[in-house]
């Protein structure tokens, strides 16, 4: 699929915002801590991304109540659902000035279609955008760190009416950081992401 930049200006993919908070000490040393004694793009992306996937669990999968939507509250709580996660990863990736934008895909689930947060992050070496999928490998899932071919958590199903959006947008869309800023527990969350026309 060709993935269309929603601005041409690449600063876009590397502003700080109150989502995308990299101001946030905690979210500056993990950074730091993780491009300690690297100056190697791809590795640096890869362990960055592989943190984000591995160490910081998917809300679902631990059965936490807790919201998260800023960046920093995903790293202090060390959880977040899908659409949180891609916000961290682009937070860690743009305080190391490394252009990160966000993807969704439209997916079913038990009859309903909700909405699957993911990220694109831009390979200067390499002069293109590589989308990545930091959901957490759970459940028969096995999203991996790849240039070529993508192994992304979901593969949407056209026939089945999902959707593979091809925009890169360089801040989280507006509806998903309504309903997680507004609702107070996962349940609510997800009651209104399935209840959205995406």
């Amino acid at each position: 699929m060709q993935l269309i930049q929603e601005t041409s200006d690449m600063n876009g993919y590397l502003d700080s915002s109150e989502i995308i908070d990299f101001e946030d000490l905690d979210i500056q040393k993990i950074a730091m801590m993780l491009s300690k004694g690297t100056n190697d793009e791809m590795r640096l992306i890869k362990t960055v991304y592989e943190f984000v996937r591995d160490d910081i669990s998917h809300s679902m999968d631990i059965n936490s109540n807790i919201v998260t939507y800023q960046a920093s509250e995903v790293l202090k709580y060390g959880h977040g659902l899908c659409l949180s996660k891609s916000h961290l990863l682009a937070a860690i990736l743009r305080f190391l000035d490394i252009p990160t934008g966000f993807c969704y895909q439209k997916l079913e689930f038990d009859g309903e279609f909700g909405l699957h947060g993911l990220n694109a992050v831009f390979f200067k070496d390499l002069g293109k955008w590589v989308r990545l999928d930091a959901r957490g490998n759970e459940n028969g899932i096995n999203a991996q760190f790849s240039i070529d071919k993508e192994f992304l958590a979901y593969s949407p199903k056209a026939e089945n009416g999902e959707i593979d959006f091809p925009v890169i947008y360089s801040e989280p869309d507006k509806r998903v950081i309504e309903i997680l800023s507004r609702s107070n527990d996962l349940n609510e969350v997800l009651t209104k992401i399935f209840h959205t026309k995406w």
